[in-house]
């Protein structure tokens, strides 16, 4: 093989490996200092804390989002679309937070319609900017409403560490063994492989967190909500995947080393976080 200044020339395979171990090391270093945080904050500090994390991550999020679209030439409104997401998911905090989600969306149509004289007419802007206050910011609003429920803590550490723990499995056997593809036209990289085994760890990662932190929540209700999280955090998975095709563009950010941005981390948990809410609040949940 030909050797550039005395370096082998990696085939395809081996840079391929080199890619994925590079890509795995940077995951973990980047979960390795966040999670320490994010547990501290769940477990030991006050609700407003966790709230106003919500608020800020879902703010990060939103302003990833507006960008990946900016970059690609479409125009959003996106100093409107942070104030009024960050005021949303604000929201889930209020009493009547069903009124506020009403009064903030009319809030942006306003701003929106008060845009600076000369600036472009048009709907895609403002349907853009209102679709990703409502898919990043109240989606992951109902963080804030699982946190106050019954064994709030315990439903918000199981959520995560189902998704996180699939999501992970997904990753490496879809990276390692995959072959056969889930949805080539709207994320390539995805396979069926990765996919079966992100169900089947998420329903093993619900069961080891029963056990382990949640024995208040029965055992088969731990595999429902297993089983529910694998196919609902995948569906999120593949939306943004869709949205980011859809401009031409892998990652929302760099803000994470080995995850992207934020919205490229918390695309799971965007659907799960209500699935996972309205299972807990209005299922047949019943503790033992």
């Amino acid at each position: 093989m030909a050797e550039a200044k005395g370096v082998p020339l990696r085939t395809p395979i081996e840079a391929n490996s080199a890619s994925r171990s590079a890509g795995l090391l940077k995951r973990t270093l980047s979960t390795l200092l966040l999670l320490p945080a994010f547990l501290a904050i769940v477990i030991a500090g006050p609700a407003w804390l966790f709230g106003a994390t919500v608020v800020l991550v879902a703010a990060l999020g939103q302003w990833e989002f507006t960008g990946m679209f900016e970059r690609a030439g479409i125009q959003t409104y996106r100093v409107i679309g942070l104030a009024g997401g960050v005021a949303l998911t604000a929201s889930f905090a209020w009493p009547v937070s069903e009124r506020g989600f009403t009064v903030i969306l009319l809030a942006v149509l306003a701003a929106a319609l008060g845009r600076p004289r000369g600036q472009r007419t048009g709907w895609e802007p403002l349907v853009i900017t209102v679709f990703g206050i409502c898919y990043v910011n109240w989606l992951l609003g109902y963080g804030v409403w699982l946190r106050d429920l019954p064994f709030g803590k315990e439903w918000i550490l199981l959520l995560v560490w189902v998704t996180w723990l699939g999501e992970a499995a997904a990753y490496l056997v879809g990276s390692t063994v995959g072959r056969h593809q889930l949805a080539p036209l709207i994320s390539p990289r995805k396979t069926i492989e990765g996919a079966a085994a992100q169900f089947f760890v998420s329903i093993a990662a619900a069961v080891v967190g029963q056990a382990w932190f949640f024995s208040e929540l029965p055992r088969e209700h731990a595999v429902v909500v297993g089983a529910v999280l694998g196919v609902a955090g995948q569906i999120g998975d593949l939306v943004e995947s869709a949205l980011k095709r859809s401009v031409g563009t892998k990652d929302t950010s760099r803000l994470i080393p080995g995850h992207g941005g934020m919205l490229d981390r918390i695309d799971s948990l965007l659907f799960n976080t209500p699935v996972l809410f309205y299972y807990a609040a209005h299922g047949r949940m019943l503790t033992s």
